[in-house]
């Protein structure tokens, strides 16, 4: 009896769809990504740079600990109340800063805070189990407080073209047309009302 022949599958064709959907998928998945915290490493200063004499009144302590509950100044507090105490203890103007006194800062004038925005340290320290939503919203809380302070400064000390335009008005001219020199000067003038100082502690183990 003669054999019969065996009918062949082409598999050429199934690779090929294969391939194609294998495409299709890279293209159309998405892919989580980690956003963090965008800041600018501090400038590499020569060696044997004595660190300056820093009075305890100028730093607010801002502490996570492992179960990311917050301590501001060894008081507990909420994420909410970050904000405000920021702004309240860099605005305080309770001293003087390279001889002169804050004539635009609206704080208390309390002495025992920090004497001029310019001396006003915020230090962060977070334990080694700090978790990372945590240590992010505080940090946005951080830079929030000096977002609005640099908001009312602009608003009420910016002149010329720009007069009465928020900082945050004149960081969107700015991306729009990075070689403007007027946006640039004013932004400068702005920054240095209100530096943004912010320190992480090392972990607490």
């Amino acid at each position: 009896m003669a054999k019969r022949d065996i009918p062949e599958i082409n598999a050429g064709s199934m690779a090929d769809i294969a391939f194609l959907l294998l495409i299709f998928f890279l293209v159309t998945t998405t892919m989580d990504t980690d956003s963090g915290v965008f800041r600018k490493l501090p400038e590499i200063q020569p060696e044997n740079t004595e660190a300056p004499p820093v009075k305890e009144k100028n730093i607010l302590e801002v502490n996570i600990n492992r179960f990311d509950k917050l301590l501001v100044d060894d008081e507990e507090v909420t994420i909410k109340d970050v904000r405000q105490l920021a702004i309240d203890f860099i605005d305080n103007g309770g001293g003087t800063y390279e001889g002169k006194t804050c004539d635009y800062c609206e704080g208390k004038k309390d002495e025992s805070s920090s004497d001029h925005p310019g001396k006003a340290i915020i230090s962060v320290q977070t334990a080694q189990t700090t978790s990372y939503g945590m240590y992010i919203s505080v940090q946005n809380e951080l830079l929030a407080a000096y977002t609005e302070l640099r908001n009312r400064y602009a608003k009420k000390y910016t002149t010329g073209k720009y007069q009465g335009l928020s900082y945050t008005d004149l960081l969107n001219i700015q991306k729009a047309d990075k070689e403007n020199a007027d946006v640039k000067v004013a932004l400068d003038k702005i920054k240095k009302a209100y530096p943004e100082i912010l320190s992480d502690a090392e972990p607490i183990k």
